[in-house]
């Protein structure tokens, strides 16, 4: 099993609640394909450097994750496709 930290950027204009949803249901979609968080860590709404699809802030999210690689592909599938998600990266975690 091999461990993974996933990063992603959902949209600054997202209510309170609809964050938690949003945060949820990608939890969700990894839990389903066997992949097992062992920790969420929420950094807040962020400036960007330079705008990345129209927009100046997003909130940062960082899951620490363990499983197959195959666990992951539904999870970059849904994200490529939720507009909720401006950005997101999966990196081998070395520790």
């Amino acid at each position: 099993m091999q461990k993974y930290e996933i990063m992603y950027i959902l949209s600054a204009n997202l209510e309170e609640q609809a964050r938690k949803d949003e945060i949820a249901k990608l939890q969700g979609i990894l839990e389903a394909n066997k992949v097992k968080v062992s920790n969420t860590q929420e950094l807040g709404i962020k400036d960007f450097a330079s705008p990345i699809k129209k927009q100046l802030k997003g909130y940062y999210v960082v899951l620490k994750v363990s499983g197959e690689p195959e666990g992951l592909n539904e999870f970059t599938r849904q994200a490529k496709l939720d507009q909720n998600v401006i950005r997101f990266l999966i990196t081998i975690d070395q520790d």
